[in-house]
């Protein structure tokens, strides 16, 4: 629909009408001709709005599930989040991956093909520090990676592509197989540069380090389970009511979960000179009294108190007492 004129513009035009100064069949002619839409072959547009929509909605989810699953692993501040989910070429991703980066090459089980997870060198060095005992920092000056911190990371990969299962139950029963790690873009080519591919980037934070994931995610891989892409399709198997037997199972799980558990019998403060000189036969003073009851901790939470004591010849605990409930907590 042409754009609308106002009667200041509807007077002109049939002034210039009347004056000769515009033929009418010149306008007609103009009306009569079609727009033309540039279409880009080196770039042919494989993947819908919808298609890319739906892949924004599954990796929110996965994203999700990441930054849970580090924040518990390295017990420390984890943000991930989903920043875009675009359609490029092959060649236009391969292009802008830095010299030095992690590239997992990820074999899409059912479906046939490989995905690539790239994830920036300054997050990677970050979970390596954070694992190894430090405070999750990454290095000043990027370097190669060892053969020890490539195996670190190749842990962390296997368990986070897991956790890509249960966003895209509703598409495929994935079974993502991690095929290898490359640190080079040279040698992580898995389709054609030309290829179409969808490409999600994530925004990824641990500690006070900042960095990027990228998952790349081929047009031909996908292709066969498009039609579930769609929203309609994907919302109306979304809403399904929990089963009996999952709520079960996940109480079962949560039951055999192993806690640590450990009694403080008492606290003291000495000297390096003291801790030094120690001997055996030496008594060390503790700030609890004998009769008193001792704390118990649950990870790092004050849950009870108890006595200790003997049961068939091995050392126990008896609770006297609740500490914190949980039901105080919310």
């Amino acid at each position: 629909m042409g754009d609308i004129l106002s009667q200041s513009e509807i007077d002109e035009l049939l002034k210039a009408l009347n004056a000769g100064e515009i033929d009418v069949n010149q306008i007609k002619t103009t009306e009569k001709e079609k727009k033309i839409r540039n279409y880009d072959f080196r770039r042919p547009s494989k993947f819908a709005k919808d298609h890319l929509r739906t892949l924004n909605i599954i990796h929110e989810d996965y994203a999700r599930y990441v930054n849970n699953y580090l924040t518990a692993y390295l017990r420390t501040r984890v943000n991930v989040e989903v920043i875009s989910v675009e359609e490029i070429s092959y060649y236009e991703f391969s292009n802008s991956i830095a010299n030095l980066s992690v590239l997992a090459i990820v074999e899409f089980i059912p479906l046939n093909g490989f995905i690539l997870f790239e994830m920036n060198p300054s997050i990677a060095f970050a979970l390596i520090d954070r694992i190894l005992g430090g405070k999750g920092i990454s290095l000043e000056k990027i370097r190669g990676f060892t053969e020890i911190e490539l195996s670190i990371i190749e842990r962390i990969m296997n368990q986070m592509l897991g956790l890509l299962r249960e966003p895209w139950e509703n598409v495929v029963s994935l079974k993502p197989r991690l095929d290898r790690i490359e640190t080079n873009s040279q040698f992580a080519q898995i389709i054609s540069p030309n290829e179409m591919v969808a490409l999600v980037t994530l925004d990824t934070r641990v500690g006070d380090v900042k960095g990027m994931m990228n998952i790349c995610i081929p047009h031909l891989v996908v292709r066969p389970v498009l039609p579930k892409l769609s929203t309609k399709f994907w919302f109306s198997s979304f809403e399904k009511e929990v089963s009996f037997d999952v709520v079960k199972d996940i109480e079962r799980k949560i039951e055999y979960t192993s806690v640590p558990l450990k009694a403080i019998l008492g606290k003291t403060h000495i000297t390096v000179g003291d801790f030094l000189e120690l001997q055996e036969g030496d008594v060390i003073m503790l700030d609890t009294p004998v009769n008193s009851d001792i704390s118990l901790m649950v990870g790092n939470i004050h849950k009870f108190n108890g006595k200790p004591g003997v049961r068939k010849n091995r050392m126990c605990i008896r609770v006297t007492e609740i500490v914190r409930k949980e039901d105080d907590e919310a």
